[in-house]
């Protein structure tokens, strides 16, 4: 969505609602500099959003100019936690709410891993079939696989924790 900044009182509207502002005067589709000077209005150009850590959201905070001079979208870093008081007075910590938060993250990924051990194993049930010997390189991916939740980096595992199938 195209936004414009207002040079005197620094609004920031739509294109849509610059066009509402301006009801009788007649707007191109596409709006060069001249439209923009003769609205008195700069173009708000997109920018990255703001780099964040493990619990936080990077949020929009208005506009500001650049080291160039044109206006840009300006993101935050903020936090997705903080202290809080219930209706009780039952306080709660902003690390209380990180851990829960961390705890609802890991178990998530313990379920996604776990279906994907299960999946692996069941691609090699056919070789425990009466008819099939299994191979002893097998049998110890079998059981690396099962194991796989005694990984020391269970349950965040990386794709070089995961056993090598023979």
């Amino acid at each position: 969505m195209s936004e414009y900044r207002e040079r005197t009182t620094g609004e920031v509207k739509s294109q849509g609602e610059w066009r509402a502002a301006f009801p009788n005067m007649s707007l191109p589709r596409v709006w060069t500099s001249n439209v923009c000077d003769a609205m008195n209005i700069d173009p708000v150009l997109a920018s990255p959003a703001a780099t964040t850590s493990a619990y936080q959201t990077s949020a929009r905070d208005g506009v500001e100019q650049n080291a160039n001079g044109d206006w840009v979208e300006k993101y935050v870093a903020k936090d997705m936690f903080a202290d809080t008081t219930d209706e009780d007075g039952v306080k709660t910590t902003k690390a209380q709410h990180e851990a829960a938060y961390q705890s609802t993250l890991d178990a998530n990924t313990a379920t996604s891993n776990r279906a994907t051990r299960d999946a692996k194993l069941a691609e090699t049930d056919w070789h425990g079939m009466s008819d099939v010997t299994m191979s002893s390189e097998m049998t110890t991916y079998r059981q690396a696989l099962r194991d796989i939740t005694t990984h020391e980096n269970w349950p965040n595992l990386e794709d070089a924790d995961w056993p090598t199938a023979p």
